[in-house]
């Protein structure tokens, strides 16, 4: 009989794999990379319950670390045609793209013929083995291998990815598609994402960073992303979860923001069987300013996660952070955020919120806001609020002539729309839109009497 080997074991075994059958003639500081990722992740697991860490209190990693999940080396056998999965994510034929197939670059489903003179939207393995400068300056400076077990596994099996570089004073006016695909296997794989985008001095994008599933069955997909904006940079940003009913999902995002940069991003998050959104934000020069908004969605027994942070470095900056949960079923998310106020950072302006609306006494929802205030001269708030459909609303809406199950979807999807209507693309807005509507789950007050 086999033994049966450890998490750490089985994913040893799958880099020793991994790193043989790299190309030769890499740059020494990719190698380093990898190997510090691997060393770190040989030290600390994965970040399971009986290990006592705070941040990962209240989501159990245990299923994840007990499966075996393949990671693939060679490229995907078969790229699927854009019919497969155009449906599951917002495409539009005018947007420029990059796609990648189970953690590969898909050139043939990829455009970025649109894209100004200097911009540069390339695969990372491509950027690894020619000109590989901005990334060698910026990748995992900031998502660096010692956050935990699962940004060392990202760094030790780094191969491919996202390289997003808008030079001074260039705005991409067109948006930028990002879509990481996983697609069915013979047994559960594991794939590694990495997206760095670097913008200049006044520099701008919008970037749709998209995770999408063919596969029915389990896989999981340990992503890492980090965004870089100089002084005066302007980023649009949007992260859209939709893996498969059985996915795992482990996303890290890390923002490092210039004197006077814009980071505005909305999260729209369903399916996963387990998901977790990691967002760190460092307001590192005056005048930086940040918008995070998100809107999550969970049915049966999904747990989703949001550990959204926000350092306050310097004086004269600003974040919000406006979340919101609608969660049915036996079905259960967390949302963690942190806001520090560091000594130097006179001057800020703070506000978080979460607010949860459970359709049923089974789901469950552990909000967690919190502040740490280190300077004297601020405004900040934060809250959290949980609770079922109205009922005096609900009866006002029966009572002007509308069936059950339109006037809870109406309230449902009136609760939504708050974080929707503050989507600024509109292709985007309309296609969440129509697909909220639609995977509203049912409800009806009999079910919490």
């Amino acid at each position: 009989m086999a033994p049966v080997l450890t998490d750490v074991e089985k994913y040893l075994t799958d880099f020793q794999a991994f790193e043989q059958a790299l190309p030769a003639g890499e740059a020494a500081w990719v190698r380093d990379l990898r190997r510090r990722g691997i060393a770190r992740f040989q030290e600390v697991g994965l970040p399971t319950a009986r290990k006592g860490n705070e941040r990962w209190k209240y989501t159990n990693v245990g299923p994840i670390a007990s499966a075996t999940f393949h990671h693939p080396v060679a490229a995907p056998a078969r790229t699927p045609a854009v019919a497969e999965f155009r449906d599951l994510l917002p495409w539009q034929e005018d947007w420029l793209r990059l796609v990648f197939v189970d953690g590969r670059f898909a050139p043939e489903l990829s455009d970025t013929a649109g894209a100004p003179d200097g911009v540069r939207l390339d695969s990372l393995a491509a950027a690894l083995t020619s000109d590989g400068q901005v990334a060698e300056q910026h990748l995992a400076r900031y998502a660096t291998p010692d956050i935990d077990g699962f940004t060392a596994l990202n760094a030790a099996f780094l191969r491919d990815g996202a390289l997003v570089h808008v030079p001074d004073g260039v705005e991409l006016a067109t948006p930028l598609l990002l879509v990481y695909l996983t697609t069915e296997h013979d047994s559960p794989v594991v794939t590694y994402p990495r997206t760095l985008v670097v913008l200049g001095r006044n520099a701008a994008v919008t970037l749709v960073e998209a995770y999408v599933g063919l596969a029915a069955g389990r896989y999981f997909t340990d992503a890492v992303t980090e965004v870089v904006l100089d002084e005066g940079a302007r980023a649009h940003h949007y992260r859209y979860l939709r893996e498969g009913a059985e996915a795992f999902h482990i996303g890290t995002t890390k923002v490092h923001q210039g004197r006077d940069s814009t980071f505005e991003s909305v999260a729209f998050e369903m399916g996963c069987a387990i998901a977790r959104n990691d967002v760190h934000v460092l307001l590192d020069d005056p005048g930086a300013s940040c918008v995070l908004n998100g809107l999550y969605m969970t049915a049966g027994t999904q747990h989703m996660d949001n550990d959204i942070n926000i350092d306050h470095l310097k004086p004269h900056c600003s974040s919000s952070q406006y979340w919101k949960g609608i969660l049915a079923g036996r079905s259960r998310a967390v949302y963690s955020g942190r806001v520090v106020v560091h000594r130097d950072a006179q001057k800020t302006y703070a506000t978080q919120a979460d607010k949860n609306l459970l359709l049923s006494e089974e789901a469950e929802i552990d909000t967690k806001p919190s502040l740490f205030i280190y300077a004297d001269d601020v405004q900040c708030t934060h809250g959290a609020t949980a609770g079922h459909i109205d009922e005096d609303a609900y009866f006002y809406l029966r009572s002007r002539g509308l069936d059950a199950e339109t006037a809870s979807r109406l309230l449902i999807n009136g609760f939504a729309r708050e974080i929707l209507d503050g989507i600024s693309l509109a292709p985007l807005r309309e296609y969440l839109d129509r697909l909220t509507s639609s995977s509203l789950p049912e409800f009806r007050f009999s079910e919490r009497r």
